[in-house]
């Protein structure tokens, strides 16, 4: 059976106060029997951890740049979490009284209504103190918290219709606020649209308790209402609501008054009447009840893993930025000494000392310490498994050394004719050398992105893939081009 507005207590009726005191026990009894101690933990550590990666954020100013919102939210779902405060939004389309209905739900005029469509242009909240609420005409003081010793509460959440001008920047909006609120109020004053159906569908994928409010009821005869009610139940929400999550609720009614006119006839004439929204009050009560700080947690939670998930990709799209400037700038710096040393141990020392430099730095980016002498055991291990490019560079420095040292000693006595082949042998075992750093430096950058491991299929086999997807003469060919314009400016 469909719920029914409930009738307003009649002020004369013997049982007003004793019903009034069973229901506060009964409240009293749910608040202190709700999974208290488990629930308490989980909320605690929910807590602790959100408190844990506020302050553990340990970001640059180069990786806050552009996520200063995204911090901004993490810091603000602490508060909410240290406040327990339960963010309930209201969603929905132009005109379909969802301020009125939050405004009848604080029972003061907070939210901004008007005759107008769209008089919500932005996000309005207010915190809804329920312990001081009222069901009804009973006039008691509900006393309705989390369940937990303190007073919570609960923050009302108005946003602009789904519909209106400039709907892009509301959607997004709509997405933002479904993503922090607790509990969302789906209003709709009839039958729904397309828009409505698809609206709600986006918002059932927040994963978030949903309450469909059937918002001006009063406009119906009973039967009408019962209709409407019906089709949407059995047929338009069937697999996105179910029938407990739908109630019925007239925000604002309009009462027909009989009156007499000056020259004595009689008409009618609309007031507004006490709005009916108990039901819509009992259950969200029955939510918070039963899911209350359980369901603040995880959504806090949920919110902060999305956040955090970005302020880490952010970290490791800068730190991967910076890392391959530091391997391009110790890949020129060896190319350049190579080019410019015409001795060959030296020419192998140097090549030696500045791998050895580049592993270290990446270290020191990726936050893994490491001394000198892993660096060299690592490059040896890097080495070992590079094979082919390791074995070119080492030819490559005893064959094309002697030869650069050949012609530049012959430079004299050829009155500079043999500079000619030297800056052209110099120029390609430059190139092999940085094509080398290059790879070591790319598969160091692994290792440590990696925890300084390896994964399961060891260093070999994370070699090879790395090595497979370097261009090798792309590689080679920017070395070149970039050395001639530094040997030139040497000049």
């Amino acid at each position: 059976m469909p719920s029914t507005l409930p009738e307003p207590h009649k002020s004369d009726s013997p049982n007003t106060e004793a019903d009034s005191l069973s229901w506060e026990e009964e409240l009293d009894s749910a608040i202190f029997t709700f999974e208290d101690i488990q629930t308490e933990l989980n909320y605690k550590q929910a807590k602790t951890a959100l408190r844990n990666l506020v302050s553990n954020l340990d970001l640059t100013p180069q990786e806050k740049s552009g996520l200063e919102a995204e911090i901004a939210d993490l810091e603000s779902m602490l508060g909410k979490l240290e406040c327990m405060v339960v963010q309930i939004a209201a969603f929905g389309m132009v005109g379909r009284g969802k301020s009125s209905l939050l405004n009848a739900l604080v029972g003061q005029s907070v939210f901004e209504t008007g005759p107008l469509h769209g008089v919500t242009r932005a996000e309005q909240r207010v915190n809804w103190s329920i312990s001081e609420e009222v069901i009804g005409k009973t006039e008691r003081a509900l006393r309705v918290t989390l369940p937990a010793i303190g007073k919570s509460q609960v923050e009302l959440i108005d946003t602009p219709g789904l519909d209106e001008v400039d709907g892009e920047t509301r959607s997004a909006l709509a997405q933002q606020v479904a993503k922090q609120a607790d509990l969302i109020l789906f209003v709709i004053t009839g039958d729904m649209t397309k828009i409505e159906h698809e609206a709600l569908g986006q918002l059932r994928e927040a994963g978030k308790p949903i309450i469909l409010v059937f918002n001006k009821v009063d406009q119906y005869p009973e039967a009408d209402r019962m209709a409407i009610y019906h089709k949407i139940r059995d047929d338009r929400v069937r697999e996105l609501v179910s029938p407990e999550e739908i109630v019925m609720a007239a925000a604002s009614p309009l009462l027909k008054t009989a009156v007499r006119r000056p020259d004595g006839t009689r008409g009618v004439q609309l007031r507004s009447g006490n709005a009916q929204v108990d039901e819509l009050k009992l259950k969200i009560l029955e939510i918070l009840h039963r899911e209350g700080k359980a369901l603040v947690a995880l959504n806090t939670m949920l919110f902060a893993d999305n956040v955090n998930e970005q302020l880490v990709q952010r970290k490791l799209m800068i730190r991967e930025q910076n890392a391959n400037q530091l391997i391009w700038k110790a890949v020129m710096t060896k190319a350049v000494a190579i080019a410019l040393n015409p001795v060959t141990i030296v020419d192998i020392l140097s090549s030696i000392v500045i791998d050895i430099a580049l592993i270290l730095g990446l270290s020191q980016l990726y936050g893994i310490p490491m001394t000198e002498a892993g660096a060299v055991k690592l490059l040896q291990k890097i080495a070992l498994s590079m094979g082919g490019i390791g074995a070119s560079e080492l030819l490559a420095n005893l064959g094309l050394s002697g030869l650069k040292t050949l012609l530049g000693i012959s430079a004299s006595a050829t009155a500079g004719i043999s500079l000619g082949p030297y800056i052209s042998v110099a120029l390609t075992q430059a190139g092999v050398a940085g094509v080398s750093s290059y790879g070591i430096g790319q598969v160091t950058k692994a290792y440590l992105a990696n925890g300084a491991t390896w994964g399961p299929d060891g260093p070999k086999a994370v070699v090879s893939r790395i090595l497979a997807t370097l261009d090798e003469t792309s590689i080679l060919n920017r070395i070149k081009d970039e050395l001639q314009l530094k040997l030139k400016v040497r000049r």
